[in-house]
This record gives C-alpha cells, structure tokens and sequence, in this order.
C-alpha cells in the first residue's frame, strides 16, 4: 500500500465518478423543484418556497459532522454505502409528492445522503493521493460533482420543456442512485488504512505553526480548532459557509428571477447549468494550480469573484448578461471550492482529518439553510433582487476576512516518505 496519485489510479478514478453520481443527484432538483413550488404546489411566500433547501443545507451540514466521526470509527466505504442506501427513496418521493411535505421530506433525505457520499468521496480521494496532490484530488472531486449538477439541471430543464415539471426529469434520479449504490458496494475499496500511513510520515512545518495540532485530538477538540481557534481552519470555515449561502440563493432565487422576465424553462435550465458547470469544469484547472500557487490568494479573490457576479445578476435583466454573470459566479466559486478543502487537508493531521473536513462541511453547508432563510426573508420583505444585493454584500465581506485572517497553508516539506512516488 502507497500514497499518490499514479499509484491509486484506478481507485481514484472511480471515486470521480462516484462522485458525479453524488452530484447528479443534486443536479435533479436544480431547475424543476423550484418551478414545482411556484407552478405544482401554488407557494407565494419566497420563505415558505425555499423551505426545500432550508431543510436540505440543515440536514447535510449536520451529516457531514457526523460522517467525519463515523469515517474513523468505521470506515469509509460503509458511510459511502449508507448514503446512497438513503437517496434511493429520493426521485420517488420527487415524482409522487402530492403536497409540498413531501419534497420538504425527499430533502431531509438528500441533505443526509449528500452529507455521507460526498465527505466521504473526498476524505478517501485525501486518503489516496497524500499529501504532494492535495489540491490537484479536490479539483477532480468536486469537477465531477458540480460538472454532474450542470449537466443534470440542463438536462431536467430540456425534459421538463418536453414533458412536464414530474415525473420524467426525476428518471434520472432513479438511475444514478442505483448505479452510485452498485459501484460503491461492489468495486470501492476502503482507504482509512492510507490515511494511517501518511500519518506515519507526517513531516511538520519548519516554522512550528501546527506542533500543537499533532496527534489525535478530541471530538470537542478538532471542532473548536476548526470552527474558531486555528486561524486558517477557521477562516476556511466562514469562507465555506458564506459560498454555500450564495448557492442556496442560486438554487432556489435565481430560478424564480429568471422566470419572471418571462424566460422559458428549457433557458431557466441553460442559466441553471451555466454557474455549475463552470465552476465543476474550472476545478480542474484552480484545484492543481493551488498546489503551485498556494490557497490563500485564491480563496480571497474567488470570493470577491462571486460578488462582483451576484451584483451584476441583480442589477440587469438580459439572458446574454446573466449567462455571463454566471459563468463568472462559476469562475469564482472553483477558485475557491476545492481550495478550501486542500487548505484544510493541509492543517489537519492525517489522525484527525476527517473530522476536521466533517467539521468544516457542517460550517459550509449551513450556508445552504443561512442562504434559504436570509433570502426568503429579505425576499419578502424587500424583492428577490434586494436578497441578491444582500449576499453579495456579504461574500464581499468573507473575501476581506480570509485576506486578514488566514495564512499560507501550503506547505512543500523538503521530502514526503509515501512509500511511492509522492508527486503521483
């Protein structure tokens, strides 16, 4: 058994695509459940209406803490496998749903099957590859997860042009639940084992920032770090949550806006699928350059990327403009994804590293449900739009506290014994 990329191919690759199928997942809901609120289920109230993704983000944040844990107790593979056991129900809930309790009840769900499949396609690609590829494994993960949202939500959006907002665009759900559930049971091996080894040959900074994180750490321990004390986890922290709460808002506001200037579904779905698949294509690029250029910069300017893009979707009105607005949502959001992620690979000790990412997907993911609450209240109170100006406000804001509170993480030890090549 050795780390590096070359060495895990295999597995590494099918871990990517795994992932997608975790992805797609999302991808379902992306056009139509808003639509179904709006259309199906006659919702007025902007609150009320993204409930779905309120529900969702609070589910997922708290799997994703708890799924850390489970990753060290048990293993990796048997969470993976747990969570595509949970989606199963998902599409089917989607497609018979005769009130809207029912989608509230297919969210919870997904919330809880996302926060297990995709932490751990994540910790186990961390596990593969060591510590030389951090960023290059997290660019190709959530490629291939937010890749997959695009092109599902496209896809929905052309079905139900064609069809209907139920059942067809929910087929595809069916599909990737039962193929995510095979592969996983049958052809994913465990990795908890590469991450013991890595731990062997940790090698430290020379500078001794993280002497005092070596070691095993506590439950209690590796949250307090994580979410307040260490100064790049817990920026990492915040920046995560603010660009969950911005894609809330995208998910479950943007929909809405585009619709009422009269824009067909079949171009809501184009709009739907612009964000993510430039920010799942563009991790292929932004996840290796980290590993070249270091996280800090790229996290920062990501952020202020967003906002610039949500302002200009609030302040026109123009298909051309908001596809363009979009793609650079999409930009921004891959410099900063997979980054945030190799930045916490690169403070947490191998002994508590997925806690730690549990810990730091709790924080991002309750963006999802702080994104539907702030802006369906704002949104009611005010007009979508005023939601949008809000968010961007404040992903402005998150850019400006990673400038100031966190530090390089990247580190590049003068050797890393990985019983391989190390640069994979």
């Amino acid at each position: 058994m050795v780390l590096g990329l070359r060495q895990n191919l295999p597995q590494f690759v099918l871990l990517v695509a795994v992932n997608a199928l975790v992805g797609g997942m999302l991808g379902q809901e992306r056009t139509v459940v808003p639509l179904l609120g709006k259309e199906v289920f006659g919702l007025s109230g902007y609150t009320a209406g993204l409930a779905f993704i309120l529900v969702f983000g609070l589910a997922k944040a708290a799997t994703n803490y708890l799924a850390g844990t489970w990753m060290d107790r048990f293993g990796r593979k048997p969470v993976l496998v747990a969570g595509w056991v949970i989606a199963l129900p998902v599409p089917l809930l989607l497609i018979w749903a005769p009130s809207w309790g029912w989608v509230i009840a297919a969210n919870v769900l997904l919330g809880v099957s996302q926060g297990m499949t995709w932490s751990t396609t994540v910790v186990m690609k961390i596990d593969l590859v060591g510590p030389a590829r951090r960023g290059l494994a997290m660019g190709f993960n959530e490629a291939a997860g937010y890749a997959a949202v695009a092109v599902t939500a496209l896809a929905t959006g052309y079905i139900a042009q064609a069809h209907g907002l139920r059942p067809e665009p929910f087929f595809l759900g069916i599909a990737y639940a039962a193929l995510g559930l095979g592969l996983s049971t049958l052809a994913v091996r465990e990795t908890r084992e590469h991450a013991r080894l890595e731990a062997t040959s940790h090698v430290a900074r020379p500078d001794g920032r993280h002497d005092h994180l070596h070691g095993d750490l506590t439950n209690r321990q590796v949250f307090i770090q994580t979410s307040f004390r260490e100064p790049a986890l817990s920026a990492a922290s915040q920046a995560g949550l603010v660009n969950n709460l911005n894609d809330g808002l995208a998910w479950g506001i943007f929909p809405i806006i585009f619709a009422s200037a009269g824009l067909s579904v079949a171009k809501i779905g184009i709009l739907a699928a612009v964000y993510p698949a430039v920010w799942g294509l563009g991790q292929l690029v932004t996840g290796g350059l980290s590993d070249r250029v270091g996280r800090k910069w790229m996290i920062a300017s990501g952020m202020l990327l967003q906002a610039f893009a949500l302002a200009v979707i609030a302040a026109v009105d123009s298909f051309a403009v908001w596809a363009a607005a979009a793609a650079l949502l999409g930009a921004g959001t891959a410099m900063v994804y997979p980054t945030l992620l190799a930045a916490i690979g690169d403070v947490a000790h191998p002994a508590w590293r997925a806690r730690a990412v549990g810990a730091y997907r709790l924080w991002r993911d309750a963006g999802f449900a702080a994104g539907a609450l702030l802006a369906g209240v704002v949104a009611d109170a005010l007009g979508v739009r005023a939601a949008v100006w809000v968010v961007a406000g404040l992903t402005a804001l998150s850019g400006l506290v990673v400038a100031v509170r966190m530090y390089e993480t990247l580190h590049r030890p003068e050797a890393v014994v990985s019983g391989g090549d190390a640069d994979g």
